[in-house]
């Protein structure tokens, strides 16, 4: 299991093709693409002009202060935007070298970036992105471009190895902060990260971010987040350099670790309801393509209720 990504899987995840059983020489599959299209794509819009109305227009566009003036019905038209801006923000702090089953969360994170990237990419939108969460080698930014430029430099940043031994710094709200700056409205935004922490710190900047542009959350989860396995007394070290020894065998431990994670996660959730911002969590022990094509399936699910 490998601590950090290679650059030619990311790039061969542009081919991702191997659940449908189709040769791996097309462009990211229709399953993956068509849903994050349907997902994302749809609020991508601009008024554009009031016209007469048509037979077999749909009136949910119908202008009623214009048809209420002239007493004729007239409706509002709407261009799709051709391309929109896309930032996909990944964490790359020492935490993100954690994983217990199926792979660590850094390349667990570096993975999904790069297919959502490839799709919207697909789309002709304009796809940059942010590397965040490294003490030594501090944030990188790739402001979102036309081509595949910024997002063959994001995704060859995300493969350098991380600093050893550091500790963690939690830089995210000003990475965000960053990553908003000189974005224009309607911009999509990808935060790709170890989320498992306090979120309340969070709103303030979520929350602006919000006012401009659309925000999806994408938690990378380890079971061990969630339950801590049953080892005995094991020895860890922290990223802040300290060694503690803790009994996984204890079960009220247990029960407290669980429970701290169950709280975390809920107060999460109610932050991006609260914001109508897309919570949308990936897990190290699956396969990147299935994970998020279940979550973009079942935010197409809630949408269609």
């Amino acid at each position: 299991m490998s601590l950090y990504p290679r650059l030619d899987d990311l790039l061969e995840l542009r081919h991702q093709a191997h659940t449908l059983g189709v040769s791996s020489h097309h462009l990211v599959n229709s399953t993956f693409a068509g849903l994050y299209a349907s997902v994302f794509r749809g609020a991508g819009v601009n008024f554009e002009e009031v016209r007469e109305y048509r037979e077999g227009d749909d009136i949910r566009y119908m202008d009623w202060k214009v048809t209420a003036r002239i007493n004729e019905p007239h409706l509002k038209v709407f261009r799709e935007e051709r391309e929109r801006s896309v930032v996909l923000c990944v964490d790359r702090g020492p935490h993100m070298a954690f994983g217990t089953r199926g792979t660590f969360k850094g390349v667990q994170a570096a993975r999904a970036a790069a297919l959502i990237g490839w799709a919207a990419s697909r789309l002709q939108d304009r796809v940059g992105g942010m590397a965040f969460g490294d003490p030594q080698q501090g944030l990188h930014h790739f402001r979102p471009a036309r081509g595949r430029r910024a997002l063959w430099q994001l995704l060859r940043t995300l493969t350098l190895p991380g600093s050893a031994e550091s500790a963690s710094i939690d830089c995210l709200a000003g990475a965000l902060k960053r990553a908003s700056r000189g974005l224009p409205t309607g911009s999509l935004i990808f935060v790709i990260a170890d989320l498992n922490r306090e979120a309340r710190n969070l709103e303030s900047v979520l929350g602006n971010l919000r006012q401009r542009s659309s925000v999806v959350l994408i938690p990378v989860d380890d079971p061990a987040d969630q339950e801590i396995p049953a080892m005995g007394k094991v020895s860890f070290r922290g990223t802040d350099g300290r060694l503690i020894e803790i009994d996984t065998d204890d079960s009220q431990a247990q029960t407290a670790y669980r429970e701290a994670w169950r709280q975390r996660r809920k107060t999460l959730s109610a932050l991006a309801n609260r914001l109508n911002i897309i919570l949308m969590p990936i897990h190290t022990e699956q396969d990147i393509h299935a994970s998020l094509i279940s979550g973009l399936e079942q935010r197409a699910r809630s949408r269609a209720i």
